[in-house]
């Protein structure tokens, strides 16, 4: 089983960076600093082919699932996004992938031939909508590719199967990723042929349409990479069992169709990294064992030479696939700049060896993964890791951070808390791309950007120092009301306190940092007005006589009744996160929930502390709903450390050094350390998988510490009793008081709330 050391040593480093103690540097933490002010390197054109780009920051191709018409034509929702991230100043948008396979990869087209895909390839139709995207782009400076896919294949949605009776393809007969059991068929030579021929008609339909380029879907494991790597192609017939033939043909095409100058880019990561990742073991799981013969790094580049040959421009580099899906989409436990060391690979060949694009200029190399940070960016620029930096998140989190950015508002800047609730696992749900800490992104054409005056100046009172209360206070002051924030405690953040603790979770302290740094600035403009130390009851805000009163106080942790509860140290997650001398020379820690928050502060435990710990989860899968990236990164990462997770498990008693489980030992109990396969949507259903059955044993796990990670309540008491006694004419609950959950909701009820108040 052949692995790169290289590959190996990144691999490792994206769980362990956090013994290290150094800073706002790529592989630690990331920092919104402007310390390389002004960023010269970043805002510097660049030539593609025969087109100038303003600057060197991409929009990276942040899915625009379900922005479109069922027909596939780009509807005000689509155009208004990208609009918002072009009038923020980037120089070059790319667009989410476009499938050019509709009618080959069943995976993409939904019944009756609609599609949740921005479409190119169905008819003149859809020609409008690009227009329109391209003209709209083009008025505010940036210029903006459409990415073309050739299809998911394997990584497709397996429910063509179970709808229409259609199997799933692929390069070969290879496995579904969602559900392993469902097999997915060969596409033959004549199929594939069909696909380079929609590519080429892709490519001169969208230069006719004013796309500035094409950008090729070539990474992840998608059914380009399929074809293109020979993990996934093991074809022993026909023109395409040359693993490198069907990617060349394809750019030919686009090439034969757009002309020489017109400019094609393609993402390609560097290694699928499985080998690395999951070593001898458990690349010889079913779901796994075909795999072994990825890509090495020598492959890639010599096959990236002979794509440069048959006509791509530029490149963007990754590492990874669905089944490590951590690697090609970085979440918040994974350093900053984690993939520059990949991009300097592919751009100190292009030198060394003397590759120039048809157009006889140097390929531009693009890097990726956790740039959102200014000083990073601009260092990986001015080092020579890569020719440009690509922006997926955080141009979400905020489409003004080049103008930010180039104006020196760093500090202004909302970044990017890598939770991957609104970016990513909005659309696997079945909604579309949002955004945690922005509230109007996928939103822009109905949420104005300048939010109206409002017809009356209302006295509102806000209770809770969280993400919605602040978000709200802010917005509302900034529209003219007068406002009033009452927190509890000394500072501002809520959960963002103790959540912004571990190392892994620094951009959640960037967040924090923001929130503070917003509040400041609206406290100076005279509207909004804090008092810290203040728990006022329903009676006191009656009093206040408020116009309105907006309760975000958050939720009350879950404490269970346990037998023997009163015997044992049990401490709270949130508080241990805040206090950790509350530990104090415990080793062997249960921490009971496998939530999100009980992973998180298994893995603080374990990383930074040197802790032997374990994590007790009553249901089949842990960190269920969290997005898969996340989840995996923390699962895989825990593994590796020897923490034990025990799922399907039920804590019964507690004693001064034990805690007592009743466990399903059953051989039909999901692996706990899955992470080659993402837990399915609740409303999916797989027919294949394993029943569950009962085997119950009870067993004792030693412990000197406790640590209750079991989710909060909503707590609504206060809005409640505010409601009964009637404290003012208008009474609003929002953020987790209103219902426990993510960010993600509390800041969009917080802002709509705001516009409408």
């Amino acid at each position: 089983m052949k692995k790169d050391a290289k590959v190996q040593e990144l691999v490792d480093s994206y769980g362990s960076w956090v013994k290290n103690s150094t800073e706002n540097c790529a592989g630690a933490t990331g920092r919104m600093t402007k310390e390389l002010y002004p960023y010269d390197a970043m805002f510097s054109p660049v030539k593609i082919n025969r087109m100038t780009i303003k600057n060197r920051l991409v929009m990276a191709p942040m899915g625009n699932i379900d922005m479109c018409e069922e027909t596939g034509r780009p509807n005000d929702k689509m155009l208004q996004y990208f609009f918002a991230r072009a009038k923020g100043g980037v120089g070059l948008i790319t667009t989410g992938l476009i499938p050019i396979s509709h009618g080959i990869d069943n995976s993409i087209t939904e019944l009756g031939k609609m599609s949740y895909f921005p479409r190119i390839d169905r008819s003149r139709t859809v020609f409008s909508g690009w227009r329109d995207l391209a003209q709209g782009v083009h008025a505010f400076g940036s210029k903006i590719f459409i990415q073309l896919t050739p299809g998911l294949g394997r990584v497709g949605n397996p429910q063509c199967l179970i709808n229409e009776l259609k199997f799933p393809v692929s390069a070969s007969y290879n496995p579904n990723f969602y559900i392993p059991q469902i097999p997915c068929m060969r596409l033959s030579d004549g199929k594939l042929k069909k696909i380079i021929k929609n590519a080429g008609q892709a490519t001169a339909d969208a230069k006719a349409m004013g796309i500035d380029g094409v950008y090729l879907h070539g990474h992840e494991g998608y059914l380009l990479e399929q074809l293109t790597n020979p993990a996934f192609n093991r074809r022993k017939l026909g023109r395409y069992a040359d693993w490198q033939r069907f990617g060349i043909d394809i750019v030919k095409e686009m090439r034969r169709r757009g002309g020489d100058s017109y400019p094609i880019m393609y993402r390609i990561d560097l290694s699928l990294a499985l080998n690395e990742t999951y070593g001898e073991e458990d690349m010889n799981i079913p779901a796994l064992r075909k795999f072994k013969k990825g890509r090495t790094i020598a492959q890639t580049l010599e096959y990236m030479v002979n794509l440069v040959n048959a006509g791509v421009d530029m490149f963007d580099v990754d590492l990874g696939c669905y089944d490590n899906w951590w690697l090609p989409h970085p979440p918040a436990g994974m350093p900053a700049g984690c993939f520059l060391d990949v991009a300097q690979i592919a751009k100190e060949y292009f030198k060394k060896n003397s590759i120039k694009s048809n157009a006889g200029l140097e390929v531009p190399v693009v890097a990726v993964g956790k740039l959102g940070y200014p000083d990073i960016a601009e260092k990986a620029l001015r080092d020579g890791c890569c020719d440009m930096v690509m922006l997926g998140r955080p141009l979400l989190a905020d489409p003004e951070w080049p103008n930010k950015a180039y104006a020196g508002r760093v500090e202004d800047i909302c970044p990017c808390i890598g939770c991957q609730e609104g970016c990513i696992n909005e659309f696997v749900d079945g909604g579309h791309p949002q955004c945690a800490v922005n509230p109007r992104t996928g939103f822009e054409h109905i949420i104005p950007e300048i939010p109206s005056q409002p017809i009356k100046i209302k006295r509102i009172g806000v209770v809770g120092g969280g993400p919605a209360g602040v978000v709200f206070a802010v917005s509302a002051a900034k529209r003219g009301h007068k406002v009033e924030l009452f927190e509890k405690s000394g500072v501002i953040g809520g959960k963002l306190i103790p959540g912004s603790l571990p190392k892994i979770k620094f951009d959640v302290e960037n967040y924090k940092i923001f929130l503070n740094n917003m509040a400041d600035e609206a406290v100076k403009g005279g509207n909004l007005k804090i008092k810290f130390q203040s728990e006022v009851t329903a009676e006191a805000l009656k009093q206040q006589e408020f116009d309105s009163i907006v309760v975000a106080v958050g939720t009350s942790a879950v404490s269970p009744k346990l037998h023997g509860i009163e015997r044992a140290k049990v401490v709270q997650a949130t508080e241990l996160l805040t206090n950790p001398s509350l530990m104090g020379d415990a080793k062997n820690i249960v921490i009971v929930g496998g939530g999100v928050v009980g992973c998180e502060t298994a893995y603080w435990l374990k990383y930074e502390h040197d802790r032997d710990v374990k994590v007790v989860e009553m249901l089949p899968e842990f960190m269920e709903g969290v997005c898969t990236a996340n989840r995996g990164h923390l699962i895989y990462y825990l593994k590796k450390a020897g923490v034990e997770l025990i799922n399907c498990a039920r804590v019964t008693g507690l004693s001064e050094n034990g805690v007592t489980i009743s466990r399903n030992v059953s051989d039909t109990v999901p692996n706990p350390y899955n992470t080659w396969q993402p837990i399915l949507p609740k409303n999916i259903e797989n027919p294949l998988a394993k029943k569950i059955r009962p085997e119950l044993a009870d067993e004792t796990l030693m412990a000197d510490l406790v640590v209750l990670a079991m989710g909060g309540r909503a707590d609504d008491a206060l809005f409640f009793e505010a409601q009964r006694i009637h404290a003012a004419p208008e009474i609003h609950n929002i953020g987790d008081s209103f219902s426990a959950g993510k960010v993600l909701e509390a800041t969009r009820s917080a802002q709509a709330l705001a516009d409408k108040i």
